[in-house]
């Protein structure tokens, strides 16, 4: 394994990846991560770190608050998963990507360990990232958990402040089938001491939050109980204005740091240049408009098809292709259902067969036609779509992954 391919590949092939193969590699458990920290020499204790979790929104909040932390002159370590185009956009420092040389000397080093004790690919990579923070002495690390909370491979961290974006209906055969379940299950961030800004205050959760704020002895925010802070970001679907007021009410609780409001400015306006984030109401193409966004579920796209709506246009056009695991049925209902529907599937395991889509179209009396890829579907798309129009590209992270 001399080469950066190499290793990726052998990474992809061996270690069981949650993102492509779902429940078969999901592990709650977090025994085999505190050995694998404990054989790394605990590189988690020797940074500072900020801990995001969430259901949406936990992503673009990280980029934020890492382009805004850039801005004030601080060296940010930025872990995030998945990746859309490329592995080391999981694990970057101030915008610039790991170095390849680094993945390939640790997993070489540590190949025979991942091996013996069965690591799934996710631990592998909080590891890496770990160590590589900790390596290259960062200043703070922010760190978005992968899923859930309490026994995420990420939940080693002790952070300097914890955030909770929003509670939704994602993930439930694992997070639990009601917003006080899952909500207790990323409560598990909050540590004892330690501040947790919740971004949005929701009927369900608000308890429960509570209850373990208190019992961690941890102070707790609710940011849009808060003074609303009037910034603009270039990440522009309509659900930043909320991931904004967490993140700047999240900065005045993070200690020893002094917002300078310029710098913020810069930091909100310079997500896109200074972390390189990808497929957040990312604009593809003008004529006709063409938008691709990573939003998944149903609480994520009440944000985004208002946001289309608010567009003129002739034709809607909407690329969609989904994983098994989603409420497929009800988040199509949210769709206009007087737009053109080209339905396609992503190329990993986990992704909802043509078949079933083509099923659940049918029964919705959609007006639609089904393609063998991602690719196919976008091409069509293009050819039917005149200057006037609007193409959406969605549905599932990994639908936008093959479009970028």
């Amino acid at each position: 394994m001399k080469n950066y391919e190499s290793i990726l590949s052998w990474m992809l092939s061996q270690l069981p990846m949650y993102q492509k193969k779902g429940a078969q590699a999901y592990r709650p458990d977090l025994s085999r991560m505190e050995g694998f920290c404990q054989y790394l020499q605990y590189p988690q204790h020797k940074i500072k770190s900020i801990h995001i979790a969430g259901t949406n929104g936990k992503g673009s909040t990280a980029h934020m608050m890492t382009s805004v932390l850039k801005e004030h002159g601080l060296k940010v370590g930025l872990y995030t998963s998945p990746h859309l185009k490329d592995f080391r956009e999981r694990i970057q420092i101030n915008g610039k990507y790991i170095d390849k040389e680094y993945v390939v000397e640790f997993v070489t080093n540590h190949r025979h360990y991942f091996e013996a004790h069965s690591l799934s690919f996710f631990e592998m990579t909080v590891g890496l990232a770990f160590c590589y923070f900790s390596d290259k002495k960062v200043d703070v690390a922010v760190i978005e958990v992968g899923m859930g909370g309490k026994l995420d491979g990420t939940n080693l961290i002790t952070p300097e402040l914890s955030i909770i974006t929003n509670i939704g209906m994602d993930h439930t055969q694992f997070l639990g089938d009601n917003l006080e379940t899952i909500a207790a299950e990323k409560a598990g961030i909050i540590k004892t001491n330690i501040p947790v800004v919740i971004g949005s205050t929701q009927l369900e959760t608000q308890a429960v939050f509570r209850e373990k704020a208190t019992e961690m002895e941890a102070e707790i925010i609710f940011a849009d109980q808060q003074d609303a802070v009037d910034y603009e970001s270039d990440l522009k679907g309509n659900y930043q204005k909320q991931n904004i007021q967490t993140v700047v009410t999240a900065l005045h609780y993070f200690k020893g740091f002094e917002i300078d409001k310029e710098k913020l400015k810069l930091g909100l306006t310079n997500v896109l240049s200074n972390t390189r984030i990808l497929g957040r109401w990312q604009i593809l193409n003008d004529y006709p408009i063409t938008v691709a966004d990573v939003a998944h579920n149903k609480e994520g796209l009440q944000y985004v098809i208002p946001q289309i709506k608010s567009y003129s246009f002739g034709q809607l056009h909407l690329i969609l292709g989904f994983v098994k695991d989603k409420a497929v049925d009800e988040i199509l209902k949210l769709f206009p259902s007087d737009a053109q529907y080209y339905f396609c599937a992503a190329e990993i395991p986990r992704s909802l067969a043509i078949e079933e889509l083509d099923k659940l179209a049918h029964d919705l009396n959609l007006n639609y036609q089904t393609f063998p890829s991602v690719e196919r579907a976008y091409l069509e798309a293009k050819n039917q779509a005149d200057a006037n129009d609007f193409i959406y590209i969605g549905g599932s992270t990994f639908v936008i992954a093959e479009i970028l």
